[in-house]
């Protein structure tokens, strides 16, 4: 018969041979390759080791996959986990690896019955966890097709599964050793569904029934009767009223508790209850309209366990409820964002619960330098401190925040307008151990970042709309805070390259920058984050002076990126977007409005098979028939935003195709607007917001 001898992938000629004869000589190819090739002497541990340490390096694993058959073989038993980006390619990647455990097709809008039924059928019994939030277009029977081949199912997410309904539940409750389970917005699951679960999965320890708007208490009652094992549960916006309480509150591994925004919850209701959970840690009752102060009282009776307790949005923090917080020697972290609160009501809350570590007083009205002072005083062992839009707060409070709490590891206080430059000295000089700050709209200047600078903890430093900051003070952080993850520098007139630069060099670990509208930013800016190799996150909108050839530096030494904003880039063209396609393989989000790209540049972007989010208003040389070939090949898109004008110059059947292949087309009717100097425009607010206060 006729054999093909190829050596190092090149075919050198065909020869002609028996059978017999053809086995023994490649037979013998293969010894006296393996003779040659010294990784065979690595045992699979070692290689297995190797695999670990390359856990989170993506191309690495994968340049290690094509070493040779026996690492090829070896990485497709060693990997564990897999994210799709597209269902189409899903039987063909678990037929390589047919060894992993946990799947997630969360990123995967259209998910078929088929898909699951290959999944079920490849990966059987070995399938541990399944993520298919947001995923949709199956139905009960690829979740029939799970339960029947995947028995050792513990977790399964279906959050987003709008059409799933009580047969899709009947399914899930087949899985008799299923330990969580996330139904969020299965709003056609009915107490009948819910019954399914609660009866066939005994060992649920988290369940999720947020938004699940067809059930009542009948449900969830079942659900504390049959499910004795629960840890976590989430009843957020559902219509559950009193009645299902003290079945739910008689759980007895019972630890967190979400009833955000249930209108059928109030005072009277609560007032009935005996007695509370007491192995309950965490319970968030934010949003509840109709519970004050007495009603939270009798649901936390006896709950002496309790660690985290969230009222966000809630009635008025009084005297009253801050006095009854007394009891709870371990509470360690209160929420209560965007609540009205008394002088008198944070006080008392600072004469209780001696082991607080966070407090959020978020856009807290009532929150006066008196009141907040007293409270750090008292607890000096806070280490997160959240005082975002407390606008009357002033130098004075910083002083009792920075000298009574030492172990600060987040402090968020964006627009406290009153607080002026000299305060932020203190924050950096007594602060050390700081790891997340967010100044963001503050008058801070570059004395104050200059003393942040010695926070070499600092991972997350949002800044932006801080007019008052230069390159100087941008330098001071760069040499020296090198953990610098996160950097915000939204709308900061006065930075240019040199800031850049600095952070580049300073900051190896970056991972998001937000420089939009940095108006005197440059390519150079760019060369210098392209050594950033794990920046993930770039956003350059209006930022005009940025151009291809920046660009292609981040293509070049970014691959890692994930998300892209070029809006208003007017320089950016269709050469941009090459080398962004062939080297970006992890780009999920672009946005390239009113840049220069056409569709000549879209269609090269079809080589980027993860782009999800595509963002393209007022591209004028964007021709019709061109964006339909793009929009065509892009094949994993799901989110595009575009003009209405588009809307009826693309083929009607396209539309509905991509849209039935899972994209979402989002119309914006908005009118071209040529760029005002946006910057001098937010000075002048901000001048006018200090004029009022």
């Amino acid at each position: 018969m006729g054999e093909v001898v190829s050596c190092h992938n090149e075919i050198i000629g065909v020869a002609t041979v028996p059978t017999s004869d053809a086995r023994c000589l490649k037979s013998l190819r293969f010894s006296e390759n393996s003779k040659l090739n010294p990784f065979d002497a690595l045992s699979e541990e070692i290689l297995f080791l190797i695999l670990d340490h390359l856990q989170s390096n993506a191309p690495a694993k994968k340049s290690f996959s094509h070493v040779c058959r026996s690492f090829y073989a070896v990485e497709s038993r060693h990997r564990q986990a897999i994210r799709f980006f597209r269902s189409d390619l899903i039987s063909a990647v678990i037929s390589r690896y047919p060894f992993v455990s946990r799947v997630d097709l969360s990123l995967c809008t259209r998910v078929s019955d088929g898909a699951l039924a290959s999944i079920a059928g490849k990966l059987g019994p070995s399938l541990i966890s399944i993520d298919l939030s947001r995923s949709r277009y199956f139905s009960h029977l690829g979740l029939n097709s799970l339960a029947t081949s995947c028995a050792s199912l513990v977790e399964i997410n279906l959050s987003g599964a709008f059409d799933l309904d009580d047969p899709a539940a009947a399914a899930i409750g087949r899985l008799k050793n299923l330990e969580r389970l996330w139904l969020t917005r299965c709003k056609l699951v009915t107490d009948m569904g819910l019954g399914c679960i609660a009866v066939g999965c005994r060992k649920l320890k988290l369940l999720c029934l947020k938004w699940c708007l067809g059930l009542t208490d009948l449900g969830v009652g079942l659900v504390a009767v049959k499910c004795k094992e629960i840890r976590s549960l989430d009843l957020s916006y559902t219509m559950v009223t009193k009645k299902c309480l003290p079945g739910i509150l008689r759980l007895p591994t019972l630890e967190e508790l979400s009833l955000v925004g249930c209108p059928g919850i109030d005072d009277e209701g609560l007032a009935t209850l005996k007695e509370g959970c007491k192995s309950l840690q965490v319970l968030d009752m934010s949003n509840c309209q109709h519970v004050s102060d007495a009603g939270l009282s009798s649901i936390i009776n006896g709950a002496f366990s309790m660690r985290q307790l969230i009222l966000a949005y809630h009635s008025p923090v009084s005297y009253s409820l801050a006095s009854s917080l007394q009891k709870f020697a371990r509470l360690e972290a209160i929420k209560l964002d965007g609540c009205q609160i008394t002088a008198s009501g944070l006080m008392a809350l600072g004469s209780s619960c001696y082991s607080l570590k966070e407090l959020s007083l978020s856009k807290c009205s009532g929150v006066t330098d008196e009141a907040l002072s007293f409270v750090v005083t008292k607890h000096k062992g806070l280490m997160k401190l959240d005082i975002t839009c407390c606008r009357k707060i002033t130098d004075f409070s910083i002083s009792c925040i920075t000298s009574s709490c030492a172990s600060l590891i987040s402090l968020k206080m964006e627009s406290c307008s009153l607080v002026s430059k000299e305060a932020f000295c203190l924050v950096g000089e007594r602060c050390l151990l700081l790891e997340e700050l967010d100044i963001t709209d503050n008058d801070i200047d570059n004395q104050g970042l200059k003393a942040i600078s010695n926070c070499h903890n600092l991972t997350i430093l949002k800044m932006g709309l801080c007019l008052s900051v230069d390159d100087e003070g941008i330098v001071h952080i760069g040499k020296g805070c090198p953990k610098l993850e996160e950097l915000d520098l939204y709308r900061s007139i006065g930075i240019t390259d040199t800031a850049i630069m600095a952070i580049a060099q300073g900051c190896p670990m970056l991972k998001s920058i937000n420089l939009a509208y940095c108006t005197e930013v440059t390519d150079n800016a760019l060369r210098s984050l392209s050594k950033c190799s794990k920046l993930n996150t770039l956003e350059i909108r209006g930022c005009s002076q940025i151009s291809d050839c920046g660009l292609a530096t981040i293509a070049e030494g970014c691959r890692e990126i994930a998300k892209l904003d070029l809006k208003k880039c007017y320089d950016i063209s269709d050469i941009g977007m090459v080398p962004l396609a062939h080297l970006c393989c992890s780009l999920r989000q672009l946005n390239l409005s009113y840049s220069s790209v056409t569709d000549v540049g879209l269609l090269a972007l079809a080589n980027t098979s993860c782009l999800q989010s595509l963002t393209i208003l007022h591209l004028t040389g964007l021709m019709p028939k061109g964006l339909a070939v793009a929009l065509l090949a892009c094949g994993g898109l799901r989110k595009v935003k575009l003009n209405m004008s588009l809307k009826y110059q693309i083929s009607q059947q396209l539309i509905i195709y991509l849209e039935s292949r899972g994209c979402l087309f989002q119309w914006r009717d908005k009118p071209f607007q040529a760029e005002v100097d946006a910057n001098e425009v937010w000075k002048q607010r901000s001048q006018d917001l200090v004029a009022v206060v």
